[in-house]
């Protein structure tokens, strides 16, 4: 069973919503984020990103940091452009991008169920950027951003979902990116009830988006639990801040990958070596791969198709027939040297939401030799590998569109 609850969210009044929801910390570097909030002192970047505020030779790591994004969240509160919601709720949240839409429920899930596996992963973590987060949110004492889950289809929480949506929003507005974001209230006590107990006859969630803040949030849990001797698990830190959407309305975008050598290779070997478990194409526009096991190369100016040939393709293996692995396992590692993609620092991942075009500007810069265009993971092969408890390999979800910090918070005092 899955475990939800509602919480009394931190968040901005109508009039803000549209100056303080931001991208997530982790889809933008620091030069970046400052760009983002500009001269808005409503970003929420400030609270996310709160190096932003302190001088750019800082560590993004060091203790000011995250004091800094305590000092903001107490700003925003004092000065209005946060307030808590006076009574438990659930949240409806719809995001529009282009032909896509997407409408999930914003919940407190457990910790429990992540520890217990009632919640799926499919990749693991890295150790400095779990402690990162498990410093950012114990410092900030609020899950600052939310945790992007799916489930399986279920028609009774939808149809409560459409009956919410029919009624007027809390929030409507198309951010900068072209993306429209709206936002719901769920406050009468039997749908909250009801959607409580839909959620406990489902027996699975999944993580699509946030495996480092889930890590997280159990960590953190962990540190509170263990200075608590009245610790009886319904405090807020037994709990954590999430979005769950539906399978089927789900997006997976590609994550392209560029490498910034040939690994000793000249061009004319190294295609010389790809050809022996590749078909080697030159296109003469940039190679979109629309079907799985086919791959797109830009390298020297030059767009390639590369397609798997049958050999190196192991259909009955549910991690290794992904599109990951075969560039990872027969190209990535074998030739250009990639051994562990977690941390090797000659691999660069870029969201297919960048397009071909980053991967042009990556390797025509010069900063890159080589880049790599893939066809998306899917949303079947990614629960069923999660079913299995299997690991998928790093960086092979992007979802799009993202979700909007800053437009609810939980705190966990």
């Amino acid at each position: 069973m899955a475990i939800i609850k509602p919480f009394r969210a931190l968040r901005p009044p109508q009039e803000l919503a549209e100056k303080v929801a931001a991208l997530p910390y982790d889809v933008m570097d620091v030069e970046e984020a400052r760009a983002m909030a500009g001269s808005n002192p409503d970003s929420f970047l400030h609270v996310s990103r709160p190096e932003i505020d302190l001088p750019p030779e800082i560590d993004p790591h060091d203790e000011p940091v995250y004091l800094q994004g305590r000092t903001n969240l107490a700003d925003f509160i004092r000065r209005g452009v946060l307030t808590q919601d006076q009574q438990d709720s659930y949240y409806v949240y719809r995001q529009r991008m282009g032909g896509i839409t997407q409408t999930g429920l914003v919940v407190c899930a457990s910790v429990d169920d992540y520890q217990s596996g009632v919640i799926k992963k499919h990749e693991h973590t890295r150790a400095d950027k779990e402690e990162d987060r498990v410093k950012h949110i114990d410092y900030l004492d609020a899950n600052d951003e939310p945790v992007f889950y799916l489930s399986r289809s279920c028609s009774a929480v939808e149809a409560i979902i459409t009956d919410i949506t029919a009624g007027a929003p809390e929030y409507d507005f198309v951010s900068d990116d072209g993306v429209g974001h709206t936002l719901w209230i769920i406050a009468d006590q039997s749908l909250i009830a009801r959607l409580t107990s839909l959620f406990a006859a489902i027996p699975k969630l999944y993580v699509a988006d946030g495996h480092h803040r889930s890590a997280a949030a159990g960590r953190v849990r962990e540190l509170r639990r263990n200075s608590n001797p009245g610790h009886n698990g319904s405090e807020e830190y037994n709990f954590f801040l999430t979005v769950i959407f539906p399978e089927n309305q789900l997006n997976i975008m590609p994550y392209n990958r560029a490498v910034r050598d040939l690994n000793g290779f000249s061009v004319d070997s190294f295609i010389e070596q790809l050809k022996e478990r590749f078909e080697v194409t030159p296109a003469p526009a940039p190679v979109v791969p629309h079907t799985r096991h086919h791959f797109g190369m830009y390298l020297e100016g030059v767009w390639y198709s590369l397609q798997a040939r049958p050999a190196i393709i192991n259909e009955k293996d549910t991690v290794d027939r992904l599109d990951v692995s075969i560039l990872q396992n027969n190209l990535l590692n074998p030739l250009l040297g990639i051994h562990n993609p977690r941390t090797d620092q000659r691999i660069h991942f870029v969201g297919g939401i960048r397009g071909n075009d980053e991967l042009v500007r990556l390797v025509d810069s010069g900063d890159y030799a080589v880049a790599f265009a893939l066809h998306p993971t899917s949303i079947s092969e990614l629960i069923e590998l999660a079913d299995q408890d299997q690991i998928m390999p790093p960086k092979s979800t992007w979802f799009e569109p993202k979700l909007r910090s800053g437009l609810f918070v939980h705190q966990l005092s």
